[in-house]
C-alpha cells in the first residue's frame, strides 16, 4: 500500500570507521532533493541502523563503508532486515568497495553501490527511481 510522503532513507556509517564526510554529502543532497533523511552518526552497528530504519519507517538504507569491513557490514545488516521481517527496506551504499566485491554484494540484495566520484545527482536519481514507497 503506497505511503503519503517523501521518500524515507537512514545513511549509516557502521563499523570503526569514522570519516563521514562522504556519508554527509550524500544525506545532504538526499534531504536536498526532498526526502527525508535520518542521519545515525559513527560507529554504529547493523543492529543500531536496522533498529533506527525500522524505528523511522524507513523506506531505504544507505550505507557509507570505508572501513574495508563491507562485505561483513552489509551482510549483517541484510541478516538483520530478514528477521525482522522489513526486507522491503532496500539497502544500498557506497565508499571504498573494491569492483571485484560489488557483484557478490548485489547476489547477497544489496540494491546498488556508488563508489567515490560518483554525483551526488546519480545517488539521488537512483533513490527517486528505484526506492518509492510501497513499490517492491
Amino acid at each position: 500500500m503506497p505511503v503519503s510522503g517523501p521518500i524515507r532513507v537512514v545513511v549509516a556509517k557502521p563499523g570503526l570507521d569514522g570519516h563521514d564526510r562522504g556519508a554527509k554529502v550524500i544525506a545532504r543532497a538526499l534531504r536536498d532533493a526532498g526526502m527525508e533523511v535520518i542521519y545515525t552518526g559513527l560507529h554504529q552497528t547493523p543492529e543500531q541502523v536496522v533498529d533506527t530504519a525500522i524505528q523511522e519507517d524507513a523506506d531505504a538504507i544507505g550505507l557509507s563503508i570505508l572501513s574495508g569491513a563491507h562485505m561483513t557490514l552489509f551482510a549483517k545488516v541484510l541478516e538483520l532486515l530478514k528477521e525482522r521481517d522489513a526486507e522491503d527496506i532496500k539497502v544500498f551504499g557506497g565508499g571504498i568497495i573494491p569492483e571485484a566485491d560489488i557483484a557478490p554484494l548485489k547476489e547477497l540484495g544489496v540494491a546498488a553501490i556508488f563508489t567515490p566520484g560518483t554525483p551526488t545527482g546519480d545517488v539521488v536519481t537512483w533513490v527517486n527511481t528505484h526506492v518509492q514507497q510501497g513499490v517492491a
